[in-house]
């Protein structure tokens, strides 16, 4: 195995301790993740083992998702003594994340108590190939003494979710079987405990030189909720040693009435005769083909080209697309934080990177909301409405899923109320689903599934609102809106703009539908019992919803009342270029004044920006800008794609890497809780109809309108899909280039205000 070039690398060159690697180098596939831990199992790391739809609730206050049993475990012991890395002296280390094959290297050199010098060098790797399967190699090599050596691997069943908080520690499964295979392979079985899900995980070791095997002996144990594998050999002076392990995990979510254990045993099986290296090289294939539609490559500024890449990385293997049952958390399969739950995170922010990279990927979590649309039936119901409100956290039910109690920022409990009226979630998934609807072209997704969300959210909405007879309007009052600081606030700009956008676009589909495909028209009206009363019932309140957009010198209020606040603008930042506090500020009470949490009002102007003027757009982003204290790492990005269309260009590319390193650089501090999912997928908005300048028009064609390259950049390259073709777009400072990759059909394309017709393997350069 080789490493890539070092513009793949995620490097760390110095042994600590620190959770923002365990967060940053932590593999995943899409069916399970692993954090970056060290294989010894060293329980001052939080360990992390996930596989996506797994969750339980016990204890705690919602469901959770799961940190399952940790099966990397892999120990040394010279002459029975165990090999402490962490007790060591390191003589040289690093470690490496490879994100052009996925694989994490690690190689180092330590001395022990009594002198012995050892150099371990290798890998592990989670398949792309076969998402069941994980590998580690290593190479064990004595420098300076020889010694019998033993290899202890464990799956570990006693691990918990928030270990390292005693107030909210839980154990979510217990252990039901630990066997050892007639193969000669370690077997651990567990089971939620509320008896939901089922998962079965083998493993087995290969210990050889030179191709030979130079197992000495060989012990399989189970010792309390551990079962272990420990086998020895000769080590030699200066001699490598290769030790691989094997792994195969599978639940009972894929297995259906089928042994886990016979399962896990024959796919095990199969991958020890495979060998390491074939099913590594189909797992490298599966990512050259993931790179070949979604690189990114700038010319001049190495530093944005690798932190870009992180990004696309951490998405291309947050995704199942063969699982419709499951979503991408706002921690992705890196951390327990946020229970592992589905927020707006996903639709607005993660989804365009599948949707323009992945389409299938894409279509397969908006399948996701759909399988969970009667569990909104009932949350909205439960609630006194009609038609169908989706949960602000979402996990396996499609339940409400937030927990109601919290704490502020200095450790007081406090209610946490988005799950009780944050409700613009509903609407946002509405608007993922037309812009996959145009990106593809999908008809028979919105005919299955996309039009009956539509009329169900549109239901929703129409029920929520309240009329006002005074006034002669429709308000949408108590609520949160995006930015959190400002609870139960009357008529939230975005929420009750996109309310209105929600039931117009449903008109749209249905009129669509009835035109175009009249039978899915006439069983979607017979399954949801809709007539076409209820069009008009959402007309009135489109005529007459408040849109609060109160004209102070060009600038949105965001809610009604926002204006009267205590104003306070950001002075002061931190080392890491984020927003301070000013002092005055009581941070228990962030609702008395105008400092905002995320972008909220920058939110609509960007997603609906064709429905605003530029002057709009200008005048908010200088007001909102100064006071957004950017508490959320989706904020950034928005500000980074707005900063560009107001030509604040300083500012926006501060965004940029701002966004782009948030976990990198821990640019938020919190980066040991897990990725910060929604940022990667900001990130790629940011550089794609950012600095990429991409857009879609009114019409309907995807167009190309370069606003700014830094002056660093010689050029800037990326790919995309739109409606079945695959793009590469390179800007420079003087021209644009469009090349088709993969497409049969021509494709018009507007650029620069003008019309160009693409055709299939075609080239055209335009002067900017």
């Amino acid at each position: 195995m080789k490493l890539s070039d070092k513009k793949w690398l995620i490097e760390q060159t110095q042994f600590e301790i620190d959770g923002k690697y365990e967060t940053c180098f932590n593999l995943a596939n899409g069916y399970m993740g692993v954090r970056g831990t060290f294989e010894d199992n060293h329980k001052v790391e939080r360990l992390g083992t996930f596989v996506a739809g797994v969750f339980n609730k016990s204890e705690a206050q919602v469901g959770q998702l799961v940190n399952l049993p940790y099966f990397m475990g892999l120990k040394f012991y010279i002459n029975n003594e165990y090999l402490d890395i962490h007790k060591c002296k390191v003589l040289d280390y690093y470690r490496a994340l490879d994100m052009k094959q996925s694989l994490l290297y690690t190689s180092m050199l330590v001395e022990d108590e009594q002198g012995r010098q050892t150099r371990l060098e290798g890998y592990r790797f989670l398949s792309m190939a076969n998402q069941h399967l994980v590998g580690l190699s290593y190479t064990f090599t004595p420098q300076n003494y020889s010694a019998d050596i033993t290899v202890e691997s464990c799956i570990d069943g006693s691990t918990t979710n928030m270990f390292d908080n005693p107030w909210e520690r839980v154990k979510h499964y217990e252990v039901v079987n630990k066997e050892v295979l007639s193969t000669g392979a370690i077997y651990l079985e567990a089971k939620t405990r509320e008896d939901k899900y089922e998962i079965g995980m083998a493993a087995k070791l290969k210990v050889s030189r030179e191709g030979n095997n130079v197992a000495n002996r060989k012990r399989c144990v189970p010792l309390g909720e551990v079962i272990a594998e420990y086998v020895e050999f000769s080590g030699v002076e200066n001699q490598k040693t290769t030790i691989e392990k094997y792994v195969s995990v599978v639940t009972n979510r894929d297995q259906n009435h089928i042994s886990l254990r016979d399962t896990a045993s024959n796919k095990l099986g199969a991958f020890y005769e495979e060998s390491m290296n074939r099913q590594l090289e189909a797992s490298i294939d599966v990512m050259k083909g993931i790179w070949k539609t979604s690189n990114i490559t700038i010319e001049g500024d190495s530093k944005a080209e690798l932190a870009l890449r992180f990004n696309m990385y951490t998405l291309a293997t947050l995704v199942n697309e063969t699982d419709n049952e499951v979503s991408i958390a706002a921690k992705g399969l890196h951390g327990e934080w946020y229970n592992g739950h589905v927020f707006w995170d996903t639709e607005i922010f993660v989804l365009p990177y599948y949707i323009y990279n992945n389409p299938k990927a894409a279509r397969t979590l908006l399948e996701y909301r759909y399988n969970k649309l009667d569990a909104a039936r009932k949350n909205a119901a439960i609630n006194g409405y009609k038609g169908a409100r989706f949960p602000w956290e979402s996990a396996d039910s499609g339940k409400e899923e937030t927990p109601r109690w919290g704490f502020d920022y200095k450790g007081n409990i406090m209610r946490i109320w988005p799950g009780d009226i944050e409700y613009h979630i509903t609407s946002d998934i509405s608007f993922a689903i037309w812009q996959y609807f145009r990106a593809t072209n999908d008809i028979d997704f919105m005919q299955k599934y996309g039009a009956e969300i539509y009329v169900e959210t549109a239901r929703f909405w129409a029920s929520r609102v309240e009329y006002n007879k005074e006034q002669d309007r429709y308000e949408i009052n108590c609520v949160i809106g995006p930015d959190e600081f400002h609870e139960h606030v009357n008529n939230n700009l975005y929420t009750n703009y996109f309310a209105r956008w929600n039931m117009l676009k449903a008109i749209e589909v249905l009129d669509m539908l009835q035109k175009d495909y009249s039978t899915s028209y006439k069983v979607l009206c017979h399954k949801i019992a809709f007539n076409k009363e209820e069009i008009q019932q959402w007309k009135e309140v489109i005529d007459k919803i408040y849109i609060p957009i109160k004209d102070e010198n060009g600038i949105f209020e965001q809610n009604e009342g926002f204006f009267d606040l205590e104003d306070y603008v950001i002075t002061k930042y931190d080392r890491n270029n984020m927003p301070v506090f000013p002092d005055e500020v009581n941070i228990v009470e962030l609702d008395r004044y105008t400092l905002v949490k995320q972008a909220d009002v920058m939110m609509l102007l960007y997603l609906l920006g064709e429905e605003f003027s530029d002057e709009a757009k200008a005048k908010n982003f200088e007001y909102y800008e100064a006071r957004t204290m950017h508490k959320s790492s989706l904020s950034p990005s928005t500000y980074c794609i707005m900063g560009l269309r107001v030509n604040d260009h300083k500012k926006a590319y501060e965004y940029l890497m701002r966004t782009a390193l948030v976990d990198l650089e821990d640019n938020q501090g919190n980066t040991y809780q897990g990725i910060h999912a929604a940022s990667t997928g900001g990130t790629w908005q940011a550089a794609v109809f950012g600095f990429g300048a991409m857009y879609v028009t009114k019409e309907g064609k995807l167009g190309c309108h370069p606003l700014w390259l830094p002056e660093n950049w010689e050029s800037y390259t990326f790919n995309m899909m739109w409606q079945g073709t695959t793009l590469e777009i390179t800007l420079t400072k003087t021209h644009i280039t469009m090349t088709m990759l993969q497409g049969d059909i021509p494709l018009t394309l507007e650029i620069i205000g003008q019309d160009y017709i693409l055709n299939p393997d075609q080239k055209i350069e335009i002067k900017r």
